[in-house]
């Protein structure tokens, strides 16, 4: 009997297919299907969205100088926390301390996750920052810029408490 029903799913596999391919679902079902935005890669995701809310930050574009986001230009190193927007001093990768971290000391609720954009290169974190974004109780993502851009437009879409320390993408130590 069991071997009756799978011949008989069988036989109905390739009407299922073609009745897939001959219905193209519409825009606005894609929408509402996140796990769609993850066959891309991060770089694409930068600019898929554009309907934002407006208390809502989201990177739009990025160069060697600095970010667009909410159809602003910021220039240099940026901090974002809250969905907020500060210019932070590191200009090199080399420049970021627990001491040009030392806002995540004060800021409550701490954020879930910072992501630390290298700018164009990821790079070794010192075991010294580690430690004292653990002592925060934050985790942390270091990435290329691009990405971390990228990343934080994600998981601040999807509500998560998220912070971005970003050097611009033309930096590169």
């Amino acid at each position: 009997m069991a071997a009756a029903r799978g011949q008989k799913a069988l036989a109905a596999l390739p009407h299922l297919v073609k009745s897939l391919r001959s219905s193209e679902p519409s825009p606005r079902h894609l929408r509402h299907l996140p796990s769609l935005r993850r066959t891309f890669s991060l770089y694409d995701q930068i600019n898929l969205i554009d309907s934002v809310p407006e208390d809502q930050l989201r990177f739009q574009t990025y160069d060697d100088t600095g970010f667009m986001i909410n159809k602003v230009k910021y220039e240099g190193s940026l901090l974002v926390v809250e969905n907020k927007i500060m210019t932070w001093s590191p200009k090199t990768f080399a420049e970021i301390t627990a001491e040009s971290l030392s806002i995540f000391k004060v800021v409550h609720p701490i954020p879930e996750i910072l992501i630390l954009g290298c700018g164009r290169y990821i790079q070794p974190i010192s075991p010294e920052l580690r430690k004292f974004i653990r002592s925060t109780g934050m985790k942390l993502e270091a990435v290329d810029s691009r990405n971390a851009s990228s990343t934080y437009n994600i998981l601040n879409e999807e509500g998560r408490p998220v912070a971005a320390a970003l050097l611009p993408f033309g930096v590169t130590s």
